[in-house]
């Protein structure tokens, strides 16, 4: 664990390995060798990826990040009113902390002093939003952990006694199966004490039209972020896949609630991997799975968080109530 120290308002604890070759290599031996190919939807956010997604964050068709803004917007100045003065802000999955910002504003102006724990996979992404925030508010202090929501939540809960209020936005809960989800929010759950809250981003249902278009919109950058996954395989791992021969697809299955991201094979070919010695054969019309992003009702919000021990506060939604902004509670 490394840990850097600037100007005594900010630290970084480097965790772990910032999605290493070898952790790669081994999710992509695993995943092209099985009878339905993928590759889990964390290795699209290389670094190219990551700017590729916040292009996408400002689509027309990609809704989600607007509709999360605007109720952050509205209601931010009530949701730091609900936790008392000494609460921090831990963040799961932080990014580039745009959201954020809004809340972070609310609770410098209700306490004067704030402190902020955002915990991200990615170091470089990290640090650049850490620094960028701390030049803009004097009265912030930033502990920031580059490693897993495991590694930084343990550490979140070891490191003080004040009251935390636990970010999770964007819908990332989505990318999770429903039972996975749960198991998730329990291990979230595990680490809060009593008076800690969770506020979750969650991506409401709504119709097929709506959902492929913001996986897959007209300019084709969210193709091109989801190609950009093949680019890192041939960068990285010295594969020879050649982009032409594969498409970008989305499609909504309306029953399940969920959007399924595949790359789709356009013909018959080979890929060779170097680096870990594997012939790759593909079908024509064969996919590679990169995500799945779960849609929910209120009411299965709600049964996710009983599922999880957690409880429903209070729950905020964008004017076209097209996505959930919720205040969670641990069940005693």
């Amino acid at each position: 664990m490394e840990t850097t120290t600037v100007e005594n308002r900010f630290t970084l604890i480097v965790q772990g390995p910032d999605g290493g070759p070898g952790e790669f290599a081994d999710a992509v031996a695993k995943g092209l060798s099985g009878e339905r190919k993928s590759i889990p939807c964390r290795y699209l956010y290389d670094h190219r990826g990551s700017l590729l997604f916040e292009d996408i964050c400002a689509l027309d068709e990609y809704y989600p990040t607007r509709a999360e803004r605007e109720i952050l917007e509205t209601r931010a100045d009530e949701i730091a009113s609900l936790l008392p003065e000494n609460a921090e802000i831990v963040e799961l999955g932080s990014g580039n902390a745009r959201k954020t910002t809004l809340l972070i504003e609310s609770f410098l102006r209700k306490n004067g002093r704030l402190s902020y724990n955002p915990i991200d996979i990615s170091r470089k992404m990290i640090e650049g939003s850490s620094i960028s925030l701390l030049k803009r508010y004097p009265d912030l202090e930033i502990q920031a952990i580059a490693g897993d929501y495991g590694d930084g939540l343990e550490l979140m809960r070891t490191s003080g006694e004040g009251v935390k209020l636990i970010l999770w936005l964007g819908s990332s809960v989505g990318n999770l199966d429903r039972e996975e989800a749960a198991e998730f929010l329990s291990d979230v759950r595990g680490h809060m004490g009593a008076n800690d809250r969770l506020l979750i981003g969650i991506d409401l249902r709504k119709s097929k039209k709506v959902l492929e278009k913001a996986y897959d919109d007209r300019t084709g950058i969210t193709a091109k972020f989801n190609m950009n996954l093949l680019r890192r395989m041939n960068d990285e791992l010295g594969a020879s896949f050649d982009i032409r021969k594969f498409a970008h697809r989305a499609t909504y299955h309306e029953e399940e609630g969920r959007v399924d991201m595949e790359l789709v094979s356009v013909e018959a070919h080979t890929v060779r991997i170097e680096s870990i010695d594997l012939d790759v054969a593909f079908r024509e019309g064969e996919t590679i799975h990169t995500e799945s992003c779960y849609k929910y009702s209120p009411e299965e919000i709600d049964a996710l968080f009983a599922a999880s021990g957690l409880e429903n506060v209070r729950r905020w939604l964008d004017s076209q109530h097209r996505f959930s902004l919720s205040l969670a509670a641990p069940l005693p």
